[in-house]
């Protein structure tokens, strides 16, 4: 007798929450999730409590748990994502899915509990500046523990791939993080600046160290260029590196905080000269994604990851990590406009099938399957069917 045929429940933990979008993560949770559920997945995320003033219980499709967590600088996130593990594990989910490399000790919850695991383990978190001294050695001491607990380590690129083989001896599967190409979008919210299209270089980050800042702004500002340096972001909380910067006194910088419409972040990328992308630690990431599909000429730190981003070139150009590079780079750049606009208009190319986020849905479907023991059937019904393996 063919056997009953059950829906795939995933569970989604580690994040912010949905619909909730503020960073990476959240965004990966929301594309992810919307198309498993348009794909026949059962999806459950589990949201931070205390950032949902309304919880209804489905959003979308997808359903979602308000968890508490112990609130605190450190200890948010570990003990929502620990009190998310224990919930889903004493539940019918099929698969767990988790996010940040830091949560890599709970992981010892779902092995005890024998729930089929994933997790994204994202960049090299112990590298990154604000993470000094103990910080450091957690964020490494929890990258090793995942590659242990969880029955399946995602990494978000090759190279990242290779440095969890080099330093851990550990497989793992590279998903990209997924990219849409972009539309121009009309120049009228960068006209209240009084900034015209091209009139100026771009950056899109957290005020951070070891997204560089300050290095481009030093750099840019020992240039000869009469063009304008917008920085787009900054960090929720009193920071002295990220004050220094905005203090600077110059006619040529201009902070503008956070962006949150997305159709005026849009703007300030469709229209700029360059884009500056100086983020040193991780994988793919998602502002010089969002660059290529705006049509960006992109001017990257030269990182493995940002080679693998750009391949090696052929979208952008790269500088070294001192102030005479980016001097160096800034001026070349402005000398060649003909170059520049080659790179505006095949900017879009550089957004492969990798980074389509419909294939990188597919990608993790098969993961969830395979940890979990399932196989998909042929069915005319376009959504997928599926059913259990006998083990």
């Amino acid at each position: 007798m063919e056997a009953p045929k059950k829906k795939l429940k995933v569970a989604i933990m580690g994040a912010k929450g949905y619909p909730y979008v503020y960073g990476g993560y959240d965004t990966l949770v929301k594309e992810l999730g919307e198309r498993l559920v348009a794909k026949g997945v059962h999806v459950r995320v589990y949201n931070h409590k205390s950032l949902f003033k309304e919880r209804p219980k489905y959003v979308n499709g997808i359903e979602c748990v308000y968890m508490g967590a112990v609130e605190s600088k450190i200890g948010t996130q570990l003990s929502h994502t620990f009190f998310s593990m224990i919930h889903a594990c004493f539940s019918n989910v099929d698969v767990i899915f988790v996010v940040n490399s830091g949560n890599g000790p709970i992981g010892w919850v779902s092995r005890f509990f024998k729930k089929a695991s994933v997790i994204n383990v994202d960049g090299l978190e112990w590298l990154r500046p604000k993470w000094k001294g103990i910080g450091s050695r957690y964020f490494f001491w929890a990258s090793r523990l995942a590659t242990k607990y969880f029955d399946q380590i995602i990494n978000d690129s090759d190279e990242m791939q290779r440095v969890y083989k080099e330093l851990f001896n550990a497989d793992s599967k590279v998903i990209a993080y997924g990219a849409a190409v972009k539309e121009d979008v009309e120049v009228a919210p960068i006209e209240k600046w009084g900034i015209a299209p091209q009139d100026y270089f771009l950056i899109v980050g957290r005020l951070v160290p070891d997204n560089n800042a300050d290095l481009i702004i030093k750099g840019f500002l020992e240039s000869d260029s009469k063009k304008k340096l917008v920085i787009v972001g900054d960090v929720p909380f009193m920071d002295e590196y990220a004050t220094v910067l905005k203090n600077l006194d110059d006619e040529r910088l201009l902070f503008l905080g956070y962006v949150t419409d997305p159709h005026e972040l849009g703007a300030w990328y469709t229209h700029c000269y360059a884009y500056f992308h100086g983020h040193e630690y991780g994988g793919t990431n998602p502002a010089m994604l969002k660059a290529l599909g705006y049509g960006c000429a992109i001017l990257a730190l030269d990182t493995p990851f940002n080679q693998e981003m750009l391949q090696n070139g052929k979208h952008g150009w790269y500088f070294q990590k001192t102030v005479d590079s980016v001097k160096d780079i800034v001026e070349t750049a402005e000398a060649s406009k003909e170059r520049m606009e080659y790179f505006r208009k095949t900017a879009r190319e550089g957004l492969t099938q990798k980074y389509n986020w419909d294939y990188v849905t597919e990608q993790y479907l098969e993961v969830f399957e395979k940890v979990a023991g399932f196989k998909a059937t042929k069915d005319k019904n376009p959504k997928r069917k599926l059913e259990k393996i006998d083990t």
